[in-house]
């Protein structure tokens, strides 16, 4: 094996200028049934249990977090709380305000990459 040449220190520093930007914030674009469904399937995709509590947070923060807490069924204290991360929320909870913003959760079959498989070839061919 040869020895690695990459140096981080010879990395170039970039110096951008951000001032006009503004941080991203995915609920100004939650505004329909297909994009939080999509917005949320696409958190799952991560396996990460924090992700799709930010994704949730973000789709509750659309949708406005009273309303959102009153149709689950919790004091809004609480739904912070779940959707702060951090403590392991209850399934029934994830239930409830899945529900609350209109959308279920779904099963479906995992897609697995078929392994090639090399055919033989005919001996004298």
């Amino acid at each position: 094996m040869s020895e690695s040449k990459f140096k981080p220190e010879d990395m170039p520093i970039l110096d951008l200028d951000t001032s006009g930007t503004s941080v991203y914030e995915a609920s100004r674009f939650l505004d329909d049934p297909e994009a939080i469904s999509a917005y949320l399937a696409h958190s799952m995709e991560a396996q990460d249990p924090h992700i799709l509590m930010k994704a949730l947070a973000e789709v509750a923060k659309a949708q406005g977090v009273n309303k959102v807490a009153e149709a689950a069924g919790v004091n809004r204290e609480s739904l912070y709380k779940t959707l702060k991360g951090g403590s392991k929320t209850r399934y029934e909870t994830v239930q409830k305000l899945m529900a609350a913003l209109g959308v279920e959760l779904t099963v479906r079959p995992l897609v697995r990459k078929k392994a090639s498989v090399a055919k033989p070839v005919a001996a004298g061919k």
